[in-house]
């Protein structure tokens, strides 16, 4: 007889911090506060039953499947799937990577079990292998972050856009609030008395389409206009060496700061310090310009990606050419005259309303906070055939 449980299953969500792990803990938080849903098992291929789980809630059982050594990890998944599938006959199952979703379609197809995949940005935007595509194409739905990232994977994988639903980042309202500069950051960073614009991301040679590069060369010209800027830098990874001769090169290493990996926990404090948060990059979505937003933080970010989204298409932020100095230099000279205007004198017409941190954080809440990401998460259920248990009102 079938029973009622949705089964979710993720390569690692608690053991390593990052936009994906907090994304899928944003899902399961959200399904578990829907009303009327099913309970949900969650697979953790990664995760071992050591680590901290935030979301231990009666809806969600968690069944964890880190195994040494690590390569006989799928074995174990896959087996621990098979007998699920068998024994408990899901109402749903959610594959939450790609890289599992053969192995999800190999599996649930022959018992007649629909199963979702989750996609997150860039590893569908280009034409995949033939399993994994098949596994889309044989998906009763999936769900993506951004207009971008459907469009993308629509046009290398040939799927049907009314396959996909959008699923946007949520922004954490509560976390993320102005306030003031702390005196400590500022003391430890050497940013006292300082215009600070501001990236997080990943420093890794092979994530350069982030534009931290690009900001280091546009600083010289914002020097000139803004004698007192520095740019603080979050994140660490293999490519902060080349970074950082770039910065010396240029003559502007004493106004770069790398300050290294920073908690979650701690990202609120550090965007307060920013007169604006720039990344001209090619992102899936971009949960870091939200944040940015939530804080009260003027946003640049590039102009032909996923971060259309959370920017509303230039009206909350400025959007660029991802890899162009010039432009990044021209909208961080407005974005901080701009702040400028906008503190001084708010009610004046020459404030841009992107400088206006009050509005930006109504903004970035209304469209993007947790209600509104719960009340998507929701009508997507219901968009589901009456075989789901979440009927519709």
């Amino acid at each position: 007889m079938a029973k009622t449980a949705n089964l979710f299953i993720f390569l690692e969500i608690f053991e390593r911090e990052g936009g994906i792990q907090s994304y899928v803990q944003d899902i399961l938080h959200g399904y578990s506060t829907l009303a009327h849903q099913p309970q949900a098992d969650v697979f953790l291929l990664r995760d071992g039953t050591g680590c901290q789980n935030p979301l231990q809630v009666s809806s969600l059982k968690f069944h964890y499947l880190k195994t040494s050594p690590p390569a006989l990890g799928r074995l174990r998944l896959a087996i621990a799937l098979l007998l699920y599938l068998l024994r408990e006959r899901p109402q749903r199952v959610f594959c939450g990577h790609m890289n599992l979703a053969p192995l999800v379609q190999m599996l649930c197809r022959p018992l007649g079990i629909p199963y979702t995949v989750i996609t997150y940005g860039k590893e569908v935007w280009f034409p995949l292998p033939p399993a994994p595509r098949r596994a889309l194409h044989h998906a009763d739905q999936i769900w993506t972050i951004s207009r971008y990232s459907r469009d993308a994977a629509c046009a290398s994988n040939q799927l049907n856009p009314h396959q996909i639903q959008m699923l946007p980042c949520p922004v954490d309202g509560d976390r993320f609030t102005p306030g003031a500069k702390s005196p400590v950051l500022l003391e430890r960073y050497g940013l006292t008395g300082a215009r600070v614009l501001m990236t997080v991301a990943r420093l890794w040679s092979g994530d350069i389409y982030k534009g931290v590069d690009v900001t280091i060369r546009a600083l010289p010209a914002i020097a000139a206009v803004f004698p007192d800027v520095k740019y603080l830098v979050i994140g660490r990874g293999d490519d902060q060496p080349r970074l950082a001769n770039l910065a010396h090169e240029l003559g502007v290493a004493d106004r770069v700061v790398f300050a290294g990996f920073v908690p979650t926990a701690d990202l609120p404090e550090h965007y307060r310090l920013a007169e604006a948060y720039v990344m001209p990059s090619q992102e899936g979505f971009g949960i870091v310009y939200l944040e940015a937003m939530a804080c009260g933080i003027p946003v640049l970010s590039g102009d032909a990606d996923g971060s259309s989204e959370p920017l509303q298409d230039g009206k909350l932020g400025w959007q660029v050419p991802h890899r162009d100095p010039v432009a990044v230099t021209r909208a961080c000279i407005e974005m901080l005259k701009g702040r400028e205007i906008c503190r001084t004198a708010p009610e004046s017409n020459e404030c841009d309303r992107r400088c206006d941190g009050q509005w930006l954080r109504q903004q970035s809440i209304a469209l993007f906070g947790k209600e509104a990401f719960v009340q998507r998460l929701n009508q997507i259920f219901v968009s589901y055939p009456d075989r789901n248990p979440i009927k519709k009102a």
